[in-house]
């Protein structure tokens, strides 16, 4: 029982915000975008995905020049140092 609750709520919880998105799409039927408002759309685009390509290559690279790899091993180090 314990196993079918989690997806089951997480389903309806997808349900609700997908028909919450279709009613405020279908409301905006008649809304134009001007040219500011798609000028504004495009920096937005352009600028997160910059932001979140900028930091996955941080990610990468900090784990092939093993940084992430030091700070595990002081605290293990660290951890045996005590007992």
């Amino acid at each position: 029982m314990h196993r079918l609750l989690l997806p089951v709520i997480l389903l309806a919880l997808l349900a609700i915000a997908g028909m919450a998105a279709a009613t405020i799409w279908s409301g905006m039927a008649d809304i134009r975008l001007g040219t500011h408002g798609w000028i504004a759309l495009g920096l937005g685009v352009f600028f997160t995905l910059a932001i979140g390509g900028g930091l996955m290559a941080l990610v990468f690279f900090s784990s092939r020049r093993g940084f992430d790899d030091q700070a595990s091993h002081t605290e293990i180090e660290d951890e045996r140092d005590r007992h």
